[in-house]
């Protein structure tokens, strides 16, 4: 396996559709302007959080659990900031579409800018053949309220190419969470 640049995921994002929006070059905010980076990087490409969250509360004391998900353990905001309140976790989703061609795993890391305030993103593999928007978990390890920005960078993707493709894709199982759109909540 070998990690893709720039110019690889150009290439995908333009000819095949990989990524949708795709931003050609690394955006940065105007002189005075402060924005969180977004699109092409050396190695990878920075995705930005759509406006549509879901914030765990405790208000109707719900259990979390995988299997029999409560959808009262979260609040839905929408908006150009969410607030993730002291020691909690929130769920939004990519404004990128992604493709994920036959011979390449996705992983999808935080960014620097988030992880020094405390802000986690969870590192979530995109399989081979997956497609969707993609879910992405916060959680805020801090003792005080954080933001997150709509329409900024929040997670780098990282695209590793293997010389052969994989004999089963995640379309061939026909996974679980293939084509979602939306903040995706867990399916048992």
């Amino acid at each position: 396996m070998s990690i893709k640049s720039d110019r690889w995921i150009r290439q995908m994002a333009l000819e095949q559709g990989m990524i949708e929006p795709f931003v050609e070059r690394q955006i940065r905010g105007e002189e005075g302007q402060r924005l969180i980076s977004y699109g092409v990087s050396s190695y990878g490409y920075d995705v930005r959080c759509a406006d549509e969250f879901k914030v765990f509360t405790n208000i109707h004391s719900a259990t979390v659990d995988p299997k029999h998900f409560d959808e009262r353990s979260f609040v839905d905001i929408r908006g150009d900031v969410c607030i993730i309140p002291p020691n909690s976790f929130a769920l939004a989703r990519t404004v990128e579409y992604f493709r994920i061609p036959r011979n390449v795993l996705t992983i999808c890391l935080g960014k620097s800018t988030y992880a020094r305030c405390g802000i986690i993103v969870n590192v979530t593999p995109l399989e081979p053949e997956w497609e969707g928007h993609v879910t992405l978990e916060f959680s805020n390890t801090t003792t005080l309220p954080a933001k997150i920005y709509a329409n900024e960078g929040v997670a780098q993707m990282l695209f590793l190419a293997s010389d052969e493709a994989c004999e089963v894709s995640y379309r061939d199982r026909g996974g679980k969470y293939q084509g979602q759109r939306g903040v995706t909540l867990p399916r048992a």
